[in-house]
């Protein structure tokens, strides 16, 4: 296999996955869909983009690979790639984080 091919899958996984798990779609079709999908199980796979990413990954290894061990390699890090992409890519809370540090206690201390 080519890298060219890997690093398309990454970025397909990826896309695909985004996509599914997070973006309204055109006309909030499938932000729609994941209303619809509920609480259960489905609803939960569809709001939770490591499972997606593992699941998306499937269809691109199998397209991908040459052989059933090369594919079984790429099932899983075509979604860490997909991982470690949408981790970089997140946008990140950017309030500060509170320092917190405990007084001494030199006395009236049991021990």
């Amino acid at each position: 296999m080519q890298m060219y091919f890997l690093i398309a899958g990454a970025l397909g996984v990826w896309r695909v996955t985004h996509l599914l798990s997070q973006e309204s779609g055109p006309g909030d079709v499938l932000s729609r869909f994941r209303r619809f999908a509920g609480n259960g199980s489905w609803g939960e796979l569809l709001r939770c983009f490591y499972c997606m990413s593992l699941w998306i990954s499937a269809p691109f290894a199998l397209l991908l690979g040459d052989s059933w061990k090369q594919r079984a390699l790429l099932w899983p890090a075509l979604s860490g790639a997909a991982i470690l992409m949408e981790r970089f890519s997140a946008e990140r809370d950017r309030t500060a984080r509170s320092f917190y540090m405990e007084d001494t206690e030199d006395e009236h201390v049991l021990r």
